[in-house]
């Protein structure tokens, strides 16, 4: 029988969020930083980086010790066109919305901005930032490493994170380009969505040790954690497909979010002490604005944006094929239609939700229980 699935509009799961996380410690304004940056993640269609994390990522670290709820932002060098930022551990979303607007600003003034972050923790949907900058008529660029998940080309063990790299700007059309994408040939979000939802993962995802395909979710993530599974990287194993492009694409935002503000990387991301305990991830991300005007009017800019987009869709289409997408296209039909139905909630998510309501002792009814 086919699970139920439930739905909760935009407005009340933000609110929800929100709330949580300032009865959990997170100052008031800086909470509704968090629950926009999770929201925009369901809106866009994103179900790996939305709610379905709300608990195990942002709630169960804070509640740990290991995400400091307070954010101490604090600025320890900076040029007129850039700056390196420790975040102390604190809301990674926090952390990056300022670095953005650091970076936006510091583009309007000079035409360029770059920030570099250090000791921040998981900060959403990297897609959030580069639409910051887009809405202000500039191009934006983010990256951020993460936990052990990549192994390198002829490798078996995970040393890389998921390090997406991602790019966004504005165009005529009624949605920017955003490019949001790991490294890997998927990343950790959507395998443990498959593991919500019960289904197996295709071949290729997941590496066992001895290079076999893991295609059971649940193994996967337990290998991940504990060093027996890794991602493959873009293009997969081997050299045949190109996999080495992904691998290089990883190391490099492994370099730009480490190397520029004197942070951690690889295996000292993991999260766990020698003997077992969790401690701080201490993530870095790096975030780049570039205005737009300083080279062009932006109106045509985004009409020769669009114009390349538009000749991209109407293209010739493979045989069976009825539509060409261009980047961000999906997640905006995505919100068109989920402003209308709201979330989408499983079992698995909706439980979370509850049981941090109750945790946190909030007075907050969810729509399945009218």
């Amino acid at each position: 029988m086919e699970e139920k699935i439930y739905y909760e509009s935009f407005e009340r799961m933000e609110t929800f969020m929100a709330e949580a996380f300032t009865a959990i410690g997170v100052p008031q304004e800086e909470a509704k930083i968090c629950a926009a940056v999770l929201i925009e993640s369901d809106k866009r269609g994103i179900d790996s980086h939305g709610v379905g994390r709300f608990k195990h990522v942002y709630i169960d670290r804070i509640n740990e010790g290991i995400q400091h709820p307070k954010t101490h932002f604090e600025v320890v060098r900076e040029g007129k066109t850039t700056a390196v930022v420790d975040g102390h551990d604190g809301m990674g979303h926090v952390i990056s919305v300022k670095a953005m607007e650091m970076a936006i600003q510091k583009a309007k003034e000079y035409g360029m901005g770059m920030v570099a972050v250090r000791n921040s923790t998981h900060y959403g949907i990297a897609g959030y930032y580069t639409m910051m900058a887009a809405n202000e008529g500039m191009i934006g660029i983010t990256g951020t490493n993460a936990r052990p998940s990549i192994a390198p080309t002829f490798g078996v063990e995970n040393m890389l994170g998921t390090n997406p790299i991602t790019f966004g700007f504005p165009t005529d059309e009624d949605f920017p380009f955003v490019l949001d994408c790991a490294t890997s040939t998927s990343q950790r979000g959507k395998i443990e969505h498959y593991d919500r939802i019960g289904k197996k993962m295709p071949e290729g995802w997941v590496i066992d040790r001895q290079g076999n395909s893991v295609t059971d979710p649940g193994e996967a993530l337990k290998g991940l954690t504990n060093g027996t599974c890794a991602l493959t990287p873009l293009g997969g194993t081997g050299e045949l497909t190109a996999g080495y492009k992904g691998y290089g694409y990883a190391t490099v935002v492994e370099v730009l979010s480490a190397a520029l503000q004197a942070g951690t990387f690889l295996k000292a991301l993991g999260g766990i002490n020698e003997d077992g305990s969790k401690r701080p991830y201490h993530l870095g991300h790096f975030f780049i604005a570039v205005d737009i005007n300083a080279f062009i009017d932006v109106d045509d800019f985004k009409k020769t944006a669009g114009d390349i987009l538009r000749e991209l869709r109407a293209s010739q289409k493979a045989v069976g094929e009825s539509r060409i997408y261009t980047a961000g296209e999906k997640e905006y039909l995505a919100y068109l239609e989920r402003k209308e139905t709201g979330v989408p909630l499983n079992g698995q998510v909706r439980k979370s939700l509850m049981d941090v309501r109750d945790q946190l002792k909030m007075d907050f009814q969810f729509v399945w229980e009218k």
